[in-house]
């Protein structure tokens, strides 16, 4: 996979490196209500006690990322993959042996979340690298997967559980190996450009033929974590990852509270799937053009309107479907939103560390949003209250947004 003329990889390859890498990712994350009915009929567990394990995959899932990140930056991408994959796998298919819920939490939750994180982050940081004309856009490949993952993951888990002679067990066990296979594919899609190489005929920014000077300068991570827009960032992307990771860990368990059949509750999900991976290459082209900051106002303030509407929408399939593909599309756009804004403010040369901590958002909301939202719909015996909830945290995510500039040196 050399290019004969420069004798490095062709460019698109890392990019298809980040499409199954994420994609891993997205079977591992984004399908998790389906299972919610079948769990708590075999075992009799809560809903609380059934987001719990979602909560802590999402967690250990994103706190990784940061160690993902350095360990990307200082060893190279493919090899922090491979040892992620075949992590996520085996974590992934002693799921489906689980009797107990501290045993689901484990292997669910620790174990394939802590695999998962050291797949996703290092192609999110090695993609911008090969094209530096169009980072945004490059970034969104590498993210896109999550919503392809989710969108196959739910109609394929649905099938399985509904089946007499399989279950939700097979679930785990058949996709477990798929998720290896995937993801030591994606690892040897991986690489790094030489030192000084850049696209032909592509100037950078602010330069002349005659000129290597960029304007601004890269910061490091010691230096990132010390300015403003930084933590305007992190708080900004925790309230938007909670309220939609309570939607994405709830919302086939609100639908079928609501009357629906379990398929009609998967197509929702896969609604969500469809937008939220759509959007995540869309918004990138879109945000090359028209900056970060206008794009993520523009996505939060339509996410806090339909996480209003999320409730109502509940008994018509058709509703609850719009509703959940605008959501998908407002919680899919920050994931290319956030690590472009992150490279676009403090550049490539720390992006691993920097974004890996930047992404412990994730991480932390992903523990709080779906938990918070099996409690209260427990204590109150609908989703009205979790759902209005969500709609008020992503509603600081706008007012963070207002107040996002770069740091010192940057444009």
């Amino acid at each position: 996979m050399k290019d004969h003329q420069s004798g490095i990889m062709p460019r698109w390859i890392p990019l298809l490196g980040g499409v199954l890498g994420s994609t891993v990712c997205g079977l591992l994350l984004y399908a998790w209500s389906v299972f919610i009915k079948p769990l708590a009929a075999e075992f009799g567990w809560s809903r609380a006690d059934i987001a719990m394990a979602f909560s802590i995959c999402a967690l250990v899932f994103g706190l990784t990322t940061f160690i993902a990140g350095k360990m990307s930056d200082k060893y190279g991408p493919r090899i922090v993959v491979i040892f992620g994959s075949v992590i996520l796998s085996a974590g992934f298919i002693l799921s489906g042996f689980i009797q107990d819920k501290w045993q689901l939490y484990l292997t669910y939750g620790l174990i394939s979340g802590f695999g998962g994180g050291l797949v996703y982050l290092p192609p999110i940081a090695t993609a911008p690298k090969w094209w530096p004309d169009r980072k945004a856009l490059a970034t969104g490949f590498a993210v896109v997967g999550l919503g392809i993952g989710s969108f196959i993951m739910a109609p394929l888990a649905t099938y399985i559980i509904t089946e007499p002679d399989l279950g939700w067990r097979y679930v785990f066990i058949y996709v477990g190996i798929a998720m290896g296979v995937m993801g030591l594919i994606s690892a040897f899609c991986l690489g790094v450009p030489p030192a000084g190489w850049k696209p032909a005929g592509w100037t950078p920014p602010g330069t002349t033929a005659n000129s290597a000077a960029a304007p601004g300068r890269d910061y490091l991570f010691g230096e990132a974590i010390r300015t403003k827009p930084f933590w305007l960032l992190y708080a900004s992307y925790f309230c938007g990852c909670f309220a939609g990771l309570m939607v994405i860990s709830h919302i086939a368990g609100h639908g079928t509270d609501s009357g629906l059949q379990p398929m009609q509750a998967a197509a929702a999900v896969s609604a969500l799937a469809i937008t939220n991976a759509a959007v995540r290459i869309l918004i990138g082209a879109v945000a090359d053009r028209v900056g970060t900051k206008l794009s993520l106002l523009i996505v939060f303030s339509l996410q806090v309107i339909a996480m209003a509407l999320l409730y109502p929408a509940g008994p018509s399939a058709v509703f609850l479907g719009i509703i959940a593909g605008i959501i998908g599309w407002n919680y899919g756009a920050m994931f290319t939103l956030f690590p472009a804004t992150c490279l676009q403010y403090y550049g490539p040369t720390a992006q691993g560390a920097n974004y890996g901590l930047l992404f412990t958002a994730f991480g932390l909301a992903g523990f709080a949003g779906p938990l918070v939202g099996g409690m209260l719909k427990d204590a109150t015996g609908a989703y009205y209250v979790p759902f209005i909830a969500g709609a008020v945290v992503v509603g600081l995510s706008v007012i963070f947004s207002l107040f996002l500039k770069p740091p010192p040196g940057k444009v």
